[in-house]
Protein backbone atom coordinates (compact mmCIF):
# COMPACT_ATOMS: atom_id res chain seq x y z
CA UNK A 1 0.00 0.00 0.00
CA UNK A 2 1.41 3.60 -1.00
CA UNK A 3 0.88 6.27 1.19
CA UNK A 4 0.60 9.47 -0.68
CA UNK A 5 0.82 12.99 0.57
CA UNK A 6 -3.03 13.49 0.64
CA UNK A 7 -3.27 10.64 2.71
CA UNK A 8 -0.97 12.25 4.98
CA UNK A 9 -3.08 15.55 5.22
CA UNK A 10 -6.12 13.84 5.89
CA UNK A 11 -4.97 11.78 8.29
CA UNK A 12 -3.58 14.72 9.70
CA UNK A 13 -6.71 16.41 9.59
CA UNK A 14 -9.09 13.77 10.97
CA UNK A 15 -6.22 13.29 13.92
CA UNK A 16 -6.79 17.56 14.19
CA UNK A 17 -2.51 17.91 13.93
CA UNK A 18 -1.03 20.92 12.37
CA UNK A 19 1.37 19.37 9.51
CA UNK A 20 3.23 22.33 6.97
CA UNK A 21 4.11 20.79 3.95
CA UNK A 22 7.69 19.90 4.80
CA UNK A 23 6.29 17.69 7.47
CA UNK A 24 4.05 16.14 5.90
CA UNK A 25 6.36 15.18 3.09
CA UNK A 26 8.37 13.71 5.80
CA UNK A 27 5.39 11.53 7.12
CA UNK A 28 5.02 9.77 3.42
CA UNK A 29 8.38 8.74 3.39
CA UNK A 30 8.26 7.46 6.89
CA UNK A 31 5.00 5.72 6.53
CA UNK A 32 5.68 4.21 3.54
CA UNK A 33 9.18 2.48 4.81
CA UNK A 34 6.91 0.93 7.66
CA UNK A 35 4.74 -0.25 5.48
CA UNK A 36 7.26 -1.87 3.63
CA UNK A 37 8.52 -3.42 6.38
CA UNK A 38 4.94 -4.86 7.36
CA UNK A 39 4.82 -5.92 4.11
CA UNK A 40 8.39 -7.53 4.35
CA UNK A 41 6.66 -8.96 7.54
CA UNK A 42 3.55 -10.91 5.94
CA UNK A 43 6.04 -12.58 3.42
CA UNK A 44 7.76 -14.57 6.65
CA UNK A 45 6.57 -18.40 7.18
CA UNK A 46 5.04 -18.68 10.32
CA UNK A 47 3.46 -21.85 9.86
CA UNK A 48 3.53 -24.18 12.51
CA UNK A 49 4.67 -21.28 15.12
CA UNK A 50 3.10 -21.00 18.51
CA UNK A 51 1.71 -17.29 19.10
CA UNK A 52 3.18 -15.46 22.06
CA UNK A 53 1.47 -13.54 24.79
CA UNK A 54 4.15 -11.62 25.50
CA UNK A 55 7.66 -11.16 22.96
CA UNK A 56 9.71 -12.02 26.20
CA UNK A 57 9.52 -15.24 28.02
CA UNK A 58 10.11 -13.78 31.35
CA UNK A 59 7.77 -12.86 34.46
CA UNK A 60 7.34 -9.26 36.21
CA UNK A 61 9.27 -9.74 39.58
CA UNK A 62 6.77 -8.39 41.75
CA UNK A 63 7.47 -7.02 45.38
CA UNK A 64 6.05 -8.70 48.67
CA UNK A 65 2.55 -6.91 50.00
CA UNK A 66 3.93 -5.47 53.03
CA UNK A 67 2.24 -2.54 54.68
CA UNK A 68 5.10 -0.19 54.86
CA UNK A 69 3.90 2.79 56.76
CA UNK A 70 2.43 2.88 60.34
CA UNK A 71 -1.35 2.98 60.57
CA UNK A 72 -2.78 6.75 61.11
CA UNK A 73 -6.11 6.27 60.14
CA UNK A 74 -7.06 7.60 64.60
CA UNK A 75 -4.99 10.80 63.48
CA UNK A 76 -6.39 11.20 60.05
CA UNK A 77 -10.03 10.75 61.38
CA UNK A 78 -9.61 13.01 63.93
CA UNK A 79 -10.63 16.32 62.15
CA UNK A 80 -14.05 14.44 60.08
CA UNK A 81 -17.10 15.35 61.69
CA UNK A 82 -18.65 12.16 62.16
CA UNK A 83 -16.81 8.52 62.37
CA UNK A 84 -17.80 5.14 63.45
CA UNK A 85 -15.73 1.73 63.38
CA UNK A 86 -12.96 3.64 61.50
CA UNK A 87 -14.78 4.64 58.70
CA UNK A 88 -16.55 8.41 57.96
CA UNK A 89 -20.16 8.78 58.10
CA UNK A 90 -21.64 11.12 55.23
CA UNK A 91 -25.09 12.29 54.42
CA UNK A 92 -27.29 9.55 52.63
CA UNK A 93 -28.13 10.96 49.59
CA UNK A 94 -30.32 8.60 47.41
CA UNK A 95 -33.20 7.41 49.02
Amino acid sequence: MAIEHEDVRRAAHLAMLGLDEREAERYVSDLSRILEMVDRLQEVDTEGVTPLSHPLDTTQPLRADEAIEPNRRDALQACAPAVEDGLYLVPRVVE
